[in-house]
């Protein structure tokens, strides 16, 4: 269920992929994606050709990616961003979607960094995609807020609206209405609340430094109609 829950979410987001691509193109690899779901990026990277180890904290996430990597070079680990160790270094590692604001503020940070520093090779690239602002909204009536989200599995209709996004002391806090309609039309309704760090690419910026990293470039992703812009800040080891 999270799987399908991940996919309808984030999986139709494809604004960045260009980017990621490029990077990988012009690093090379291997490649360490960091937060990676059910494969958005790492797959479309491997098809490109590339060697991807996968980490998320989410092992059914990372079970649907699995399922889908056939003859593809895609390395699977479950691990926390905030504590993991592989073993190996990379020339590129990369963090999409703002993964690194639901790492739990500076503390959560810091120990992803140190993590991911250790796993770079010297001048190897961490690339690291945050949302500084956040357009916030309220939608009492959740037929004036967005479009919602849907798909069909096996029969059972699944769909997902964002109905607010509010400020939350140091971060937003984004809500959504899921729904669920069974093949035989019993309805199921259940709020979903995820917490993002409020957080700058300065900051993030001087926290690498504090880390042993240093500041090389940033790019902007531009919103799409669905999905706000980021900001991907990368950093050198």
């Amino acid at each position: 269920m999270k799987a399908i829950w991940h996919d309808l979410e984030c999986g139709s987001y494809t604004a960045d992929l260009l980017f990621w691509r490029t990077l990988a193109q012009h690093i090379g690899d291997p490649i360490l994606d960091i937060g990676a779901g059910t494969g958005r990026t790492s797959l479309e990277l491997a098809r490109e050709g590339h060697s991807v180890t996968a980490i998320d904290l989410d092992d059914e996430l990372l079970e649907a990616l699995r399922d889908r990597v056939g003859e593809l070079d895609v390395a699977t680990l479950v691990a926390d961003a905030r504590a993991f160790w592989l073993g190996e270094s990379f020339p590129l590692v990369i963090m999409p979607m703002q993964t690194v604001q639901l790492l739990g503020g500076p503390s959560g940070r810091a120990a992803f960094l140190e993590c991911a520093r250790f796993h770079l090779e010297p001048g190897g690239v961490l690339a690291i995609a945050i949302a500084d602002e956040l357009e916030l909204f309220e939608a009492a009536d959740a037929a004036l807020g967005p479009l919602p989200d849907v798909c069909e599995r096996d029969g059972v209709v699944y769909s997902s609206r964002p109905v607010a996004v509010r400020a939350d002391g140091d971060g937003f806090v984004l809500e959504r209405r899921r729904e669920t309609v069974t093949t035989d039309g019993e309805l199921t309704v259940e709020q979903d609340l995820i917490h993002l760090d409020r957080l700058d690419a300065d900051t993030l910026e001087a926290e690498a430094r504090d880390a042993g990293l240093r500041a090389a470039s940033r790019m902007e992703i531009e919103p799409t109609e669905d999905y706000v812009g980021s900001t991907v800040v990368m950093l050198r080891g």
